[in-house]
């Protein structure tokens, strides 16, 4: 009966604690995507040329977001793998520059249709 207990308890801590640790990271993520700057972050994460006026279609837009997501998914697998070329900073930064390109290809829809 105290196993049992113990191991629910344990359960819930590690709940509890997961939960906290997530809401923190995406704390972290959602302020890192409002101070990105794009001509500084993007072209080290993706390896493009600094964005440019042409880099404001939709359709450039949905590119970026498309790359960063492949980028986001190959880190992930570094991860996951233990990979010693994992980069938890590089990590965060591609899920910020990901929401923050997000925005911006929303705010482009809801602006032209």
């Amino acid at each position: 009966m105290a196993k049992a207990r113990d191991k629910l308890e344990r359960q819930a801590t590690s709940g509890i604690l997961h939960g906290a640790a997530g809401e923190a990271i995406n704390g972290i993520i959602k302020a890192g995507a409002r101070a990105y700057d794009r001509g500084r972050d993007l072209p080290a994460l993706i390896r493009t040329e600094p964005p440019s006026d042409e880099m404001e279609t939709a359709e450039a837009l949905r590119s970026i977001v498309m790359r960063l997501e492949r980028a986001l998914r190959a880190e992930r697998n570094r991860a996951r793998s233990g990979h010693w070329t994992y980069d938890l900073n590089r990590h965060i930064a591609l899920h910020q520059a990901h929401e923050a390109e997000g925005r911006r290809l929303a705010a482009l829809r809801g602006r032209s249709g």
